[in-house]
């Protein structure tokens, strides 16, 4: 469910009180801020879940809030916080480091630790997760806290713009389909801190930011080599040449991801009467004699019977 704070419904005098209860009952990390409004400090606050990872939008004035050791030894250990910057600008140190971030870009926070932003007015994502989402070597998240991630280019581009869409799409997601977004966009974030430090080959890197685009984006029809390719800024001949040494070629993951996903909703109870014709459509297959082509070559049966058999 996706909640949203205002400070506008609340007292002047009672704003800033508010606005420190809004994001703790929202599960983000503690903060104390100062904002200089003449008394008339306005803040307005986004927020929902994907699964264990919890997701909020903020708009806050102009002004610098921190968080003291004590206010940290308070969050949870075992979590992480990525920022991505929407609009503004903003100064964040944490563990020694200064770093100036912009419009798209992003920084990896540790909750657990003192931190100083100085703002523009600025909106920014929060994004708090279990630290084991994020499949690196404790070394390697170590360097990344505090370190900026550009938004204007390769997998920071990526996670950029699907953490802005996510506080948008929350209610329009299925539980199952939260999980499989929430663990898109951590897949996107690895590949980005990765690719930042060298950790893992470039092609290495590039090919596991195109599958987390793929899952990410399946329900949209329009998803083909061509719409990849342009949003990785690399041509459809290389897109291909990529895919030379996987399992599957590029056009092959995606039909058979989007089965899956098919195959999955006619088989769930989360089905609830819904057609499939419709349920093809939701993950990017309108055409329902195709799909029941395609359905029967893969699983060996017609669509319209399989969760009848399986019990659906």
């Amino acid at each position: 469910m996706v909640m949203t704070f205002d400070t506008r419904q609340v007292p002047a005098k009672s704003r800033p009180a508010y606005w420190e209860h809004s994001a703790a009952v929202s599960g983000l990390p503690p903060l104390r801020g100062r904002h200089d409004q003449d008394g008339r400090f306005s803040a307005r606050l986004t927020t929902g879940t994907l699964g264990a990872i919890t997701i909020a939008e903020a708009s806050i004035p102009a002004g610098e809030c921190w968080r003291t050791p004590t206010m940290g030894r308070q969050f949870a250990e075992d979590t992480y916080q990525l920022q991505v910057i929407v609009g503004g600008e903003v100064l964040a140190e944490q563990r020694g480091r200064q770093t100036r971030l912009r419009a798209d870009d992003a920084i990896l926070v540790d909750p657990t630790q003192p931190i100083r932003f100085i703002n523009t007015p600025a909106t920014s994502v929060s994004i708090v997760f279990p630290r084991r989402s994020l499949r690196l070597t404790p070394d390697h998240l170590i360097t990344s806290v505090g370190v900026r991630i550009p938004g204007d280019r390769g997998a920071g581009a990526l996670l950029s713009s699907l953490a802005r869409g996510l506080v948008r799409t929350l209610d329009d997601l299925s539980p199952d389909g939260s999980l499989r977004v929430g663990g898109a966009l951590l897949d996107v974030l690895g590949v980005a801190l990765a690719a930042r430090t060298g950790e893992a080959p470039p092609h290495a890197a590039l090919i596991q930011t195109i599958y987390a685009f793929i899952d990410a984006n399946l329900p949209d029809r329009r998803l083909s080599p061509a719409s990849i390719a342009a949003a990785h800024h690399i041509s459809v001949r290389q897109l291909h040449k990529l895919f030379e040494g996987e399992p599957l070629t590029v056009t092959a993951r995606i039909r058979n991801s989007r089965l899956e996903n098919c195959r999955r909703d006619l088989s769930s109870d989360a089905r609830r009467g819904r057609t499939v014709a419709s349920i093809a459509a939701s993950w990017g297959m309108p055409d329902p004699a195709n799909f029941s082509r395609l359905f029967r070559s893969a699983y060996g049966m017609p669509p319209s019977g399989f969760g009848k058999t399986t019990g659906g």
